[in-house]
């Protein structure tokens, strides 16, 4: 089994989980980066509203998503990239709670999901002092990316889990799975 698996990412507009308004996510297949898929988005209803703390960290504003399709139509192209996938995230209780809050936000089901977080891989691959996204990133040689940008973000998290899986020899993610101690989640 190769080293298959889809990244990703969610920027928020405020502090609900609810609130998502771009998504990045990153295809591997046989350890490549081989497909990509960003959108900004009109968060759910009753969640579509910016804070300024959320617009100084990722940049997105109002104006930026007026003409922007609504969540739910994004959600299904969404939904439809992952596929089977195993969806990896860097702090995966974030973006997955964002993906489940965001879902029934707009009155979405998901389909069942296994995911795992690259850095509780990360704290179990390498001796870091910070395990922030950019520190990992920047350890492994993944120095320019737009962080917080969310292609950006599952991009350089793609990335973490190929040089993590190549450093522990792991072929494919059970594998990795093993070497690190860890196990899939899933909702």
């Amino acid at each position: 089994m190769p080293l298959d698996f889809t990244a990703i990412d969610f920027e928020t507009a405020n502090n609900s989980p609810a609130s998502p308004c771009a998504v990045g996510l990153v295809r591997v297949r046989n350890g490549q980066i081989v497909d990509s898929f960003e959108s900004l988005f009109q968060p759910p209803a009753m969640h579509n509203w910016f804070s300024t703390g959320n617009i100084a960290v990722h940049g997105i504003t109002p104006k930026m998503i007026e003409s922007a399709p609504q969540y739910s139509e994004v959600l299904q192209k969404v939904l439809a990239f992952i596929g089977d996938d195993v969806l990896i995230a860097h702090n995966a209780s974030f973006d997955m709670g964002v993906l489940r809050a965001s879902a029934e936000a707009a009155s979405a089901e998901l389909p069942k999901i296994s995911y795992c977080c690259s850095l509780l891989i990360s704290r179990k691959t390498y001796n870091l002092e910070s395990y922030r996204l950019n520190q990992v990133a920047y350890a492994i040689g993944h120095e320019e990316f737009d962080h917080h940008n969310a292609l950006a973000d599952s991009d350089a998290c793609s990335r973490i889990i190929i040089h993590a899986a190549n450093r522990h020899g792991a072929e494919n993610l059970d594998q990795l799975m093993a070497a690190t101690k860890l196990t899939l989640s899933s909702f």
